[in-house]
């Protein structure tokens, strides 16, 4: 794999737009028309399309939260431990006022919205389930070749 197509890729991954990309790395070519033709052509390269799926793996992983991160930082807010910046705006007197950042902990409310998707996550939580069927029950017994019943 060349370094322009790598430089190709990498472009590519910023908007996925083939176009684009391939007029940013081949400066050489004006035509959007030749440009597309080309990136589309270059987006079927098995080493192009390798090394595309190896950075988007690589994306993927720096910026998408797994199922612990998630679970980590839901019982960190049920048991208070995370905090929020909120921006407060405090009266100084003679009608002014002054806006300040201050950390809070988490409300009641957000706590138990935190304990409900974990509650959610483990299934401790059961929701009634009413059915009405329509069918026909049959009961066959079976005795065995030795017994006639």
């Amino acid at each position: 794999m060349t370094e322009k197509q790598k430089r190709f890729c990498d472009e590519y991954l910023i908007d996925c737009n083939a176009t684009r990309a391939y007029k940013t790395v081949y400066q050489n070519v004006k035509s959007d028309e030749v440009a597309r033709k080309a990136g589309s052509r270059l987006l079927t390269n098995v080493d192009v399309k390798n090394y595309i799926a190896d950075r988007m793996e690589e994306i993927h992983n720096e910026k998408t939260a797994d199922a612990q991160e998630v679970i980590e930082y839901l019982t960190s807010v049920l048991r208070g431990e995370s905090t929020a910046q909120e921006i407060v705006v405090e009266r100084t007197g003679d009608g002014c006022s002054e806006a300040r950042t201050m950390e809070k902990s988490p409300s009641e409310k957000e706590k138990l919205k935190a304990a409900e998707l974990l509650g959610k996550r483990y299934a401790l939580f059961t929701d009634k389930v009413e059915t009405d069927v329509d069918m026909d029950l049959n009961i066959t017994i079976d005795y065995g070749e030795d017994n006639t019943g």
